[in-house]
């Protein structure tokens, strides 16, 4: 079930698709989606590009970069099991802009692919037909034949997709067994023959012909022949258990293909007598050799007819046939259900989403991709421009996903089920990201086509969702909606972002606000986060505002005559995720937030929202509990040093009283141990405080039990300032860090802050 809350105004969208793809049948699509043109287009133009052993290197790379772009698929897929595929990762990492472009260039990737796809089987299958003698003209790999076969094959695959998810898959299941089948004969007789006949190692001298940019350029081009794990993430709405099996399809079929493409990268490599191929060390024999026997594009036939003279023709065509339309059955389905997607959610029109009531199959998505592929075929010039097209927009569409991996994992990891987390993150999406970019630079020397429709494309893209989607798309459940926003207006002071609930929470808060408000000459924005639970929709938020008003209502009060005031009422599933969204679009300098003790669960430190607030803070954070004074007469701040011990001696700067009020500054140094300077520390940072210098007054234990120490130090202050880690270890969520430790034993006022740092805020703003 595909489903859209729905707000003021907006309609709920409902549409429902077919839910019977197994295991299999969804490893067999990502499968059969791959091993098709990495073989038939691939080959040939590696060996003409960068020789025997650099085409194996560029299979070998591209699947594990292609196994590291899987692995962030399978856990955003695992989470996220929903039809759309990358759109719905960016709509969730990103909003709806970024999720337009990821719906569109996933939607023209697939296309571009399943045209060439089309292509390619029409030429193999005409010129098996004319090295019979059987065709009655001039044939050529350009031919108005081939394109118009082309035409024909897609559309009959555009029928078989609009049968119905389950007659797609089953009919992808059968191709791909015989298409992996005919392809791992291919392998096997390369294997015998250079068993048999050993001097055909010789085929790899010179093992690399060009170096290593001709190997980034050429892994660019077949990068199209990896990316069905794509495909299976499309099938989240049609998968038996998708958190389960959808990251197994993805690894599996990445594995089997890879291991499938190197070896008859290798067979085809062994396929050929060195004497045909002319002096061993010759950096240019196979580009010679595969210009004289008719061109990189259908070196495969040639390369069968070698390994098997008697029925070789025969297998070329049955595994053109397999793989080929195996392909593009995948890219078919999987570029329909990106346009579904977008029109789904109203990004496009929803006309496109509409839902065939008889096969339960987006049938006008269906019809716009088919028409997108005819077009492809028909005009595009060349066969290479096409896989080159297709090559670029994946790149685009797998580098955004492994951001967007990282950002969700980042910023909703705890609101998400996850049914497969990868190892080693964020190293693996981030390792796929630099590589992914040196592919697309050097794609450039492939095609220059490419070059110009990949970017025409994405600008094509932009102008329509501006023009379009944004303002006719529908609000997602898991986005962040605004009931009632201020103006824009560009920062020019600091800024204090206050997230209000209830009202005596807010009245609690306002007087240290209103404090930090004068000594930093500040705007408050007052930020109000529904409570909607999950099964209540949008349109009925209404009934859950009430409280949060009348809380906005009582500190406007109080603020509005003294300082520069907004009030922000925001819809999320999740508060925390509201609040530092919010606290990064209003680039807040100050983050102030009300604490009622420690979590009763023991998977958090301090609170389900209060945790996130510390662990990914985009600004300073301080936390209030049981703070209504403006200023304080005696205030304790366990010191350590560090940034977290700057930003706690200024915020008690700030709530000290003026008249006689004392900042006891106090360390603890275990026996043996050197004490700490805090009158250094204190000269340092002079600059950055509210008060003078002679309210801080430096003090020196030194003990064994540090804990029970500040605490007795605590005993007669009436305001306890400290520094949070915001770390949640499992160690530490069971016992609690010091920080922690100390605010559970303090029984007054008390506060705690966390320091932004410059390289781990900018990236919390953006991650």
């Amino acid at each position: 079930m595909a489903s859209t809350p729905d707000i003021a105004g907006t309609p709920e969208i409902s549409t429902e698709l077919s839910r019977d793809l197994n295991l299999f049948q969804v490893t067999l699509m990502g499968v059969g989606m791959m091993i098709g043109a990495g073989v038939f287009l691939g080959i040939g133009n590696g060996l003409h590009h960068v020789g025997p052993g650099g085409t194996i290197m560029v299979f070998t790379l591209n699947a594990m970069l292609a196994m590291f772009s899987a692995m962030s698929y399978a856990e955003l897929s695992s989470a996220i099991p929903r039809a759309g595929g990358a759109y719905n990762f960016a709509r969730m990492g990103f909003g709806k802009g970024v999720s337009f472009l990821a719906g569109w260039m996933e939607w023209c990737g697939s296309t571009v692919a399943g045209s060439m796809y089309a292509w390619t089987f029409a030429m193999y299958v005409l010129n098996f037909l004319h090295a019979m003698g059987w065709l009655p003209w001039a044939h050529s790999n350009s031919h108005v034949s081939i394109r118009i076969l082309a035409a024909i094959t897609a559309t009959l695959f555009a029928y078989i997709n609009y049968r119905g998810a389950s007659e797609t898959g089953k009919l992808g299941a059968y191709i791909t067994i015989g298409q992996t089948l005919t392809l791992a004969v291919v392998g096997g007789l390369g294997l015998i023959t250079a068993i048999r006949d050993p001097s055909r190692f010789a085929n790899f001298d010179p093992f690399m012909s060009h170096g290593w940019l001709p190997v980034l350029a050429t892994m660019g081009f077949i990068y199209v022949a990896f990316e069905g794990y794509e495909v299976i993430a499309q099938a989240g709405d049609e998968t038996i258990e998708p958190r389960k099996n959808l990251p197994k399809a993805m690894m599996l079929s990445v594995l089997i293909v890879g291991v499938t493409y190197m070896l008859v990268s290798a067979a085809s490599v062994l396929a050929i007598r060195p004497a045909e191929l002319g002096p061993a060390g010759d950096a240019g024999r196979w580009s010679a050799w595969i210009a004289s026997t008719g061109g990189a594009d259908t070196f495969f036939s040639v390369v069968v007819a070698r390994l098997l003279p008697v029925g070789g023709g025969l297998l070329v065509v049955c595994a053109v046939v397999f793989s080929a339309t195996s392909a593009l059955n995948a890219t078919m389905y999987s570029a329909t259900r990106a346009v579904y997607a977008l029109g789904r959610d109203q990004m496009l029109s929803k006309k496109i989403a509409t839902i065939s009531p008889r096969t339960h199959t987006p049938w006008v998505a269906l019809l716009t991709t088919w028409l997108v592929i005819i077009c492809i075929d028909l005009f595009v010039p060349r066969v290479t421009d096409v896989a080159s097209m297709s090559s670029m927009m994946f790149l685009f569409l797998f580098l955004l996903v492994n951001v967007c991996c990282i950002r969700i994992r980042r910023r909703m990891g705890d609101e998400l089920v996850y049914g497969y987390v990868m190892p080693l993150f964020p190293l693996i999406p981030i390792l796929a990201i630099v590589a992914q970019c040196a592919l697309v630079v050097e794609l450039r020397a492939m095609s220059k086509l490419a070059w110009i429709v990949g970017p025409a494309w994405v600008l094509i893209g932009v102008v329509t969702y501006r023009l379009y989607g944004r303002k006719h798309a529908a609000n997602t459940r898991d986005e962040i909606v605004s009931f009632r926003e201020p103006d824009r207006l560009p920062k020019t002071r600091f800024r204090i972002l206050l997230p209000v609930a209830h009202p005596d929470a807010a009245l609690g808060k306002l007087a240290p606000t209103m404090r930090f408000a004068e000594v930093y000459d500040a705007e408050v924005h007052l930020l109000h986060m529904v409570p909607i639970p999950d099964q209540v929709p949008l349109h009925d938020a209404e009934a859950y505002m009430d409280t949060g008003r009348e809380a906005m209502v009582e500190a406007m009060l109080y603020l509005k005559t003294r300082f520069p005031a907004h009030e922000t009422i925001r819809y999320c599933r999740n508060a925390a995720r509201g609040i530092l969204s919010a606290a990064r679009e209003y680039q807040s300098d100050l983050l102030i937030a009300g604490w009622r003790g420690r979590s009763v669960r023991a998977d958090f430190l301090l609170g389900s929202t209060l945790d996130p607030l510390f662990e990914r803070n985009p600004c300073d954070v301080v936390v209030l509990r049981d703070c209504r004074k403006r200023a304080y007469q005696n205030i304790l701040v366990p010191f350590a040093g560090g940034p977290h011990s700057v930003l706690a001696l200024r915020t008690a700067s700030a709530l000290v009283d003026p008249d006689g009020g004392v900042i006891r500054v106090y360390n603890v140094t275990m026996p043996g141990k050197p004490t700490v300077d805090i009158e250094a520390f204190l000269q340092q940072h002079a600059a950055q405080f509210h008060c003078p210098m002679g309210q801080f007054s430096p003090e020196h234990a030194v003990s064994k039990e540090v804990l029970e120490t500040i605490l007795r130090a605590a005993e007669s202050a009436d305001l306890v300032i400290i520094g949070a880690t915001g770390d949640r270890r499992l160690s530490q969520v069971a016992v609690g860090t010091l920080p922690e430790r100390i605010a559970a034993g303090v029984s007054g006022a008390l506060v705690m802050v966390k320091a932004r740092t410059p390289v781990r805020s900018l990236l919390n703003r953006w991650l």
